[in-house]
């Protein structure tokens, strides 16, 4: 029996309608291309480890990654990191860990895990795009209550949402991004207190920016039932390394590490957080002491400049600001070779508003001279006739 062949391939248009449609509508997270430019535009922390650190030091670190089997999966549980990171971090005793790739990881496991009809997931606005795009991408309702006008909670209009809607997780980026205000104390109780009350589910603090703050709801634990704390190495001077967790009860985390994807923390990763928090967490410490110092400074600078409408208060490693037109300020930095964030079109509160990073000294410095040559010129201008 002759078994025919396949008629020759036509082209055809792939089957995009299998995917769902609010992943066809949603846009990809775009990353600025930065080669060549002095990158303020991530929150990261610009000061570059392993140089920094005695070649005895470095040479240890090495031998330490080099002994990493990466040939095997890694190993359940990560104790010994997750002990390192609950004495930074003053976990209380009886608390546990969830380890993510990133905070991102975790966001998106919480909504996977409270995903069912009619969920809602709520966050005030302005705040981190990946609490909607995780709670979308995971099926559930997003809900959105705006900020005030000064970017303090609206209070009335959260507790009324949440007696409302009942969601499943509502997040609290403490400091918020991309403000960089520090939510009021009492206006947090009262949305854990309200939130138990209306039975609704678990308020997260995110406190990607704690190494900048003096505030952490990490020793309130114990307080409320419904609270969670969620930190990350990035902004600590880790951003490669990619590591987030969350803080909670025992039982709580047990049901979310089901939705954990397995080995999610390579070995990499675990040995080099690892290792940096033993033996170098002290330099990421003075860092981040620096980059608080000098976040003042860029802030009186950055508040001199002609053209520079406001600059809000921040308790993280970036300054919010405010000109008369941030596209063109954008790409007037970008042809003087400075990279920075224009967040005007993300909500109404941030009209005409700019984000930069602290940096380095040189960093900062580059950018301010960068900012008034731009500013400077679009004052000198002459009007279009």
């Amino acid at each position: 029996m002759t078994v025919p062949l396949p008629a020759p391939a036509i082209e055809r248009a792939a089957p995009l309608n299998v995917f769902r449609e609010e992943i066809r509508a949603q846009p990809s997270y775009v990353v600025a291309p930065s080669a060549g430019l002095v990158k303020l535009d991530a929150m990261e922390n610009p000061y570059a480890l392993p140089a920094s650190l005695p070649d005895a030091m470095r040479e240890q670190f090495a031998q330490c990654l080099a002994t990493v089997a990466l040939n095997r999966y890694p190993l359940p549980g990560q104790a010994g990191l997750k002990a390192e990171l609950a004495r930074r971090a003053g976990v209380p005793a009886g608390f546990d860990l969830l380890l993510g790739n990133g905070s991102d990881e975790i966001i998106a496991m919480l909504s996977s895990a409270v995903a069912r009809p009619g969920a809602v997931i709520l966050a005030p606005l302005p705040g981190f795009v990946m609490y909607e795009a995780s709670a979308r991408l995971a099926g559930c309702t997003f809900l959105g209550v705006p900020l005030r006008d000064d970017f303090s909670l609206d209070l009335e209009a959260l507790c009324l949402a949440i007696h409302r809607d009942r969601p499943s997780v509502i997040w609290l980026a403490h400091p918020n991004n991309p403000t960089g205000n520090a939510f009021d104390a009492q206006a947090i109780e009262t949305i854990l207190r309200v939130a138990q009350e209306a039975g609704a589910g678990f308020v997260v603090v995110d406190e990607a920016y704690r190494p900048f703050t003096d505030h952490s709801w990490m020793p309130r634990l114990a307080e409320f039932p419904n609270l969670l704390v969620m930190q990350t190495l990035s902004k600590l001077g880790l951003a490669g390394v990619r590591l987030g967790y969350v803080a909670g009860r025992p039982e709580v985390l047990a049901e979310l590490d089901k939705v954990r994807p397995p080995y999610n923390i390579n070995v990499l990763t675990e040995a080099a957080a690892q290792w940096i928090l033993a033996h170098a967490g002290a330099v990421l410490d003075a860092q981040a002491a620096q980059i608080r110092s000098d976040r003042s400074d860029l802030a009186m600078a950055l508040g001199a400049i002609d053209g520079v409408q406001q600059v809000f208060p921040s308790e993280a490693n970036f300054l919010l600001f405010r000109v008369a037109q941030p596209a063109s300020t954008m790409a007037g930095l970008r042809a003087r070779g400075v990279l920075i964030k224009d967040v005007s079109r993300a909500h109404r509160l941030l009209a005409g508003c700019l984000r930069v990073t602290v940096g380095t000294a040189s960093e900062n410095a580059a950018f301010l001279d960068a900012l008034h040559a731009v500013l400077d010129g679009a004052q000198t201008a002459p009007a279009h006739p």
